[in-house]
């Protein structure tokens, strides 16, 4: 990774995995700001950011599809972060993200009661927003829609969504409905992002072949660039570090 750039990440507990991927941070120290490209992982970011020259600022994340270019890390920014599973967003946000679908959002800089002290210390923050997420969290849950994240989540989108449908008794044609009036994409769409983020992981310790549900190398090869826009063999060699995601999967 950038030798400027500082990351770190946490687990959450296990009463909020099923909701939050993880809590991490990101520190430019340098006076340069950093250009990145952005690949899709799943997830959605829920940021809280200060610069040595813009004010504090929270923002929403939504889905990413794609690549997307040019990705910015300012100079001398400190960044903290809640990488959030889909069914956060109904029983956590409560609230359809369908109009930031590859965008974001500022939110108001109270939100969820946090501060621009809050950066101050990355546990502290981490052991705050836990406690925020879970007295805001829905007491009940759909049992077919906690079978089915599981399943997603378990499989890294290997599943093919009549296999999904079937094991949580949940019609397919229902399933889309929900998924793309909460996040604004198509089941299959979110199983698709999910294979390319757990074969990423592979393609980071140099095995440019697949290892997930590809029917061959070629599908393979086919798959990574339809969403990356870039090889395997090129998401490999990430030269001057220029995709963060592989960096930060490099790192672990």
């Amino acid at each position: 990774m950038f030798n400027d750039l500082a990351y770190k990440s946490i687990k959450p507990s296990n009463k909020l995995s099923p909701f939050v991927d993880s809590f991490w941070c990101m520190q430019n120290k340098s006076d340069q700001t950093l250009e990145t490209i952005g690949l899709p992982d799943g997830r959605i970011d829920l940021s809280l950011m200060k610069t040595a020259e813009t004010s504090f600022q929270i923002r929403l994340l939504g889905l990413g599809t794609q690549q997307y270019e040019k990705g910015i890390i300012p100079a001398n920014s400190l960044t903290f972060v809640i990488s959030f599973k889909l069914p956060a967003i109904e029983y956590i946000f409560c609230e359809s993200i369908t109009e930031i679908l590859n965008s974001g959002k500022l939110l108001e800089n109270n939100f969820w009661d946090f501060n621009e002290n809050d950066l101050d210390d990355f546990e502290l923050f981490c052991e705050k927003a836990s406690s925020k997420i879970e007295s805001l969290l829905v007491k009940e849950i759909d049992t077919r829609k906690q079978k089915l994240f599981r399943l997603i989540y378990q499989t890294n989108g290997n599943l093919t969504v009549k296999e999904l449908s079937e094991q949580s008794n949940w019609s397919s044609r229902q399933i889309n409905r929900y998924f793309n009036q909460y996040f604004g994409i198509s089941l299959k769409a979110y199983c698709s992002i999910l294979r390319f983020r757990a074969s990423l992981e592979h393609i980071a310790k140099g095995k440019l072949f697949p290892e997930e549900n590809f029917t061959d190398q070629t599908h393979f090869i086919k798959e990574i660039k339809k969403i990356s826009g870039s090889l395997p063999k090129e998401l490999f060699q990430n030269k001057n570090d220029r995709f963060i995601l592989l960096s930060a999967l490099s790192s672990k």
